[in-house]
């Protein structure tokens, strides 16, 4: 069979004892049957082989179902490349992304994603449950957590940057039915955080400070801290708005997109810097300067007050009071993914370390800003001060609840308090706008798969529709179809818009959690097949070209490796398996509060049921102890890059004159390795 050039980078794997289908081709004989496991994802950089009468006897996927030959240093096997139509070569229309983001780009849109709402609105229930002290510990826990999971997705997606690669990794590492589960529930995540960023604009435009509160702080009589000429609109004419204009921009092509989200993520990080030396200087102008870390306050909170008012104090207090407040943390994580979800957009990760450095980019930004931003404000408000208490189990207030808000309001600094809600709106729009792109992608991505659809007429009608792009690349029925969902924000114009804001934040946020913990887990099977395909002791082999593509120890072509990331991903696995399952923990105490109960724990069973529902359509059985493992451990066609030398990789230091310190070649290396980290 005649080989394209571009699918020299296969590699050689034992054929298994029985030649058997892919998942998605014994369960839909109208799709793609003959599909080797990496055919749903083909990447541009890929030219599909033409099919002809009859496929080749040795083409068969790679399954668990067999498992692999033992060790036979007498032959050699190959993976052939496809010799299926993949779904991109349809007469008429494309369903191709186009490779329009550059670095600057997938960079500041993971950041807009991750800044949202949720670090400005939550940051003081965070210091009121765990104290000023712990709370920034809490920060810095969680986001080594969120990072470890991110570094494990980014290593996986800078070799293999397919579409969908939050699900595509689970499905051939882990088991398919567990990977496609997290793209569906990945995709409702992010639909459902949409519908909360319009809903908490509505909750940002009812803004009002207590005028009792005011002069509190010697306020004059009378004055009042509120947003009047918008008491009377209706709610539903905020969500309407802001849902229209969220489409618009998603519509346009994808590098307008991206470089409206560069300079939106630029306006926030400038903003994030402003916070933290706005913070600092009403310190330094208060006085108040460590007072609130010290008694009668504390560097931890006295103690946890139940959703019942009860307050307890002592040990399990504090341990309740701290874990609540990590648990708070992780909606303000949610978005680390965005890296790897726009890597099938991005046009330079050949030529640069793009997916490394933005995976760091990303964790050490939302971390160390997060970090700070927390410390300082609690520098100037203490943990219990009356608009932080808050004792429900999931509730999102509103900008007048924010610490921000109130560190300006006791510094007696007019005109800021409400400049930062007005900001915090700007804040939600943009990760509404990048909440929106990301469930497109992803659904896009779900549509390339034919067997995590229903084998109906009517669903696979769908499915060809949604996989769909304009001729500008941007997949427009994927991103109709997720911005649908987002008039679930029409619940902002209930009553108790608080809690059902919190509850759509808990809901989405365990969602992503599952998938990140499942991500971990294909990462470690990853790590060990990549051991197997790069040792020559090893089965399999590799037996291509760019055979050193899959080496970890090579510096010069492996385009992402961190140290200890397979210990890293153990630790990210099991502290989100730890927050998934005890994130509700509050609502399952005395009296038991449903509501609650079910925004905390329904992500559970809904990614049991996906999983169960895929294993039942493709083994035919009820019966789970006949269900099989299905997996392809697909690791074709590696994306590989290319350093000459790799002692001069990109965001590392380099001193042109090491012998001397102040050289105009060293200036030129600090100045160079700083625009790295800052672009």
């Amino acid at each position: 069979m005649e080989r394209d050039a571009s699918r020299q980078g296969s590699i050689s794997l034992p054929p298994p004892s029985q030649p058997t289908s892919r998942a998605s081709a014994s369960s839909d004989k109208s799709s793609v049957q003959t599909l080797p496991p990496a055919a749903n994802n083909v990447t541009n950089n890929v030219t599909p082989v033409q099919p002809g009468p009859n496929p080749p006897n040795n083409v068969q996927p790679f399954g668990m179902d067999q498992g692999p030959h033992p060790p036979n240093d007498d032959q050699e096997f190959e993976m052939d490349p496809p010799v299926s139509v993949p779904e991109h070569i349809q007469p008429g229309y494309s369903t191709e992304l186009k490779k329009d983001l550059e670095e600057k780009h997938t960079n500041m849109i993971a950041f807009s994603a991750a800044v949202g709402i949720g670090f400005f609105l939550q940051a003081g229930r965070v210091t009121y449950l765990a104290g000023p002290g712990l709370a920034w510990i809490a920060y810095i826990l969680m986001g080594t957590a969120v990072w470890s999971a991110m570094a494990s997705l980014g290593e996986m997606t800078a070799l293999f940057p397919v579409k969908g690669a939050i699900f595509e990794f689970p499905s051939r590492f882990v088991d398919e039915g567990i990977g496609y589960a997290c793209g569906w529930m990945s995709w409702f995540a992010w639909v459902v955080i949409v519908a909360a960023e319009v809903t908490a604009i509505v909750e940002l435009f009812d803004f009002k400070i207590d005028p009792s509160y005011l002069q509190q702080f010697n306020y004059p009589l009378g004055y009042t801290i509120s947003w009047v000429s918008t008491e009377k609109i209706s709610p539903a004419v905020f969500v309407a708005l802001w849902l229209f204009f969220i489409l618009g921009v998603n519509l346009l092509r994808v590098r307008w997109y991206g470089e409206i989200e560069y300079w939106i993520g630029v306006t926030k990080m400038v903003f994030f810097v402003g916070l933290i030396l706005f913070n600092v200087i009403n310190n330094a102008r208060t006085k108040t300067f460590f007072r609130y870390y010290q008694e009668p306050y504390g560097f931890e909170s006295k103690g946890f007050t139940s959703s019942r008012g009860e307050f307890r104090e002592g040990g399990s207090a504090h341990f309740a009071g701290m874990g609540t407040a990590m648990i708070v943390t992780l909606f303000s994580m949610i978005g680390f993914e965005t890296v790897a979800i726009t890597a099938p957009e991005n046009k330079d990760l050949e030529t640069e370390e793009n997916i490394k450095l933005a995976t760091r980019k990303i964790s050490l930004r939302i971390i160390l800003l997060y970090t700070l931003g927390v410390f300082v404000v609690g520098l100037n408000v203490p943990y219990d001060d009356p608009q932080l208490i808050d004792t429900s189990v999931n509730a999102l207030n509103n900008g007048a609840h924010s610490i921000f808000v109130i560190a300006a309001v006791r510094a007696g600094v007019r005109g800021f308090p409400s400049f930062f809600n007005g900001f915090f709106i700007f804040s939600a729009t943009s990760a509404g706008m990048n909440a929106l792109y990301i469930s497109s992608r992803l659904l896009h991505a779900l549509a390339n798969v034919p067997a995590v659809w229903p084998s109906w007429p009517i669903a696979q009608s769908i499915r060809h529709r949604l996989a769909r792009t304009t001729g500008s690349g941007v997949p427009a029925a994927a991103v109709l179809t997720s911005w649908f969902f987002g008039w679930l924000g029409m619940l902002a114009t209930r009553t108790n818009t608080s809690q059902t804001l919190g509850r759509m934040a808990t809901n989405s946020t365990v969602s992503i959690l599952i998938v990140y913990a499942v991500n971990c887990a294909a990462f470690l099977f990853f790590y060990q097949w990549l051991a197997n395909s790069t040792f020559p002791s090893r089965r399999p082999r590799i037996h291509a070209i760019n055979a050193n593509a899959y080496n970890r120890e090579d510096s010069i072509r492996y385009p992402y490796k961190s140290h200890w990331q397979y210990l890293r991903a153990a630790y990210g696995m099991v502290a989100c398996s730890i927050m998934v399952f005890f994130n509700g923990w509050r609502s399952i105490s005395s009296p038991l509060k449903g509501s609650d109960f079910v925004a905390s724990y329904i992500s559970i069973f809904i990614f049991l049921f996906l999983t169960a529902a895929y294993h039942v359509r493709i083994d035919n059985t009820w019966n789970p102890w006949k269900w099989s493992r299905r997996v392809s451990l697909d690791l074709s066609n590696p994306q590989s890059v290319h350093r000459p030398d790799p002692r001069r990789r990109r965001g590392r230091l380099h001193r042109q004159d090491p012998d001397r310190f102040l050289t105009r070649g060293n200036v030129e290396g600090l100045w160079e390795w700083i625009l790295v980290w800052l672009k």
